[in-house]
């Protein structure tokens, strides 16, 4: 009987074009990571977002949060969108994309294949040294009408990576878990729409939207947080 920590989807439930088998399991993660583990296993989708998918419609996506162990410790891996694509142009994000046919099931393995398939091709990351811990609860971006699933990654074998197609990518780049818990890195934005949210301004970029409410929720969640002064607003084009 397996773990209920891991679960296992085999090549029929992938989709046969995959030929892996995607494996989701918490055994053997650094310490530090355990606390990421427990989110994923007990977070209820409200406590990540208000912007939860329609009962009916939405286009299945799923994104990669992926962490390593760099220089200054944890990290994260993000990348920043081609500022010449129609959506979310100039956004950093986490890599990912729309589930496609031979993902398989997006009631089963497909948000994880999903997930390492577009980072593989946005970043060049090699997927068999990506061990997948969990799986969050979807979530909705209704200005793209997005389901995203996020899925949660050690990066237990790291590999090169770099932006493979400039059209859509910018740059690839990671950022140490202690400047995302900096008080100095939070600030918070306000979208033209009234929406505010936390954002933070980490490796010459403004990380906000979608990508910076996940991390803001996982830092939460995970005991990571620090007491940070929500009052400090940066607009949404400061580079401008």
């Amino acid at each position: 009987m397996r773990s209920a920590r891991e679960q296992r989807y085999g090549k029929e439930d992938a989709g046969e074009a995959s030929g892996r088998e995607a494996v989701v399991t918490a055994e053997g993660l650094p310490d530090w990571l355990a606390p990421v583990a427990r989110v994923a296993a007990t977070i209820e989708p409200p406590q990540l977002s208000r912007f939860l998918p329609p009962e009916n419609g939405g286009r299945q996506s799923a994104v990669l949060i992926l962490f390593g162990h760099g220089p200054r410790g944890p990290e994260l891996l993000l990348m920043e969108r081609a500022g010449t694509l129609r959506s979310h142009a100039g956004q950093p994000s986490f890599p990912g994309g729309a589930l496609d046919p031979e993902d398989g099931d997006p009631e089963g393995s497909g948000p994880v294949q999903a997930a390492l398939r577009e980072a593989e091709e946005e970043t060049g990351l090699d997927p068999s040294g990506v061990q997948v811990f969990g799986v969050l609860p979807r979530l909705y971006i209704p200005v793209s009408g997005f389901v995203v699933t996020p899925v949660l990654g050690w990066w237990r074998r790291p590999s090169p990576v770099g932006a493979v197609d400039q059209a859509e990518t910018a740059r690839v780049f990671t950022v140490p878990v202690a400047d995302l818990t900096d008080p100095a890195h939070r600030v918070t934005t306000r979208h033209p729409s009234g929406h505010i949210g936390p954002a933070f301004l980490v490796e010459n970029a403004l990380v906000w939207g979608f990508t910076a409410g996940v991390i803001d929720r996982i830092l939460h969640y995970a005991g990571w947080e620090i007491p940070w002064d929500r009052d400090k607003a940066v607009p949404l084009d400061w580079r401008s």
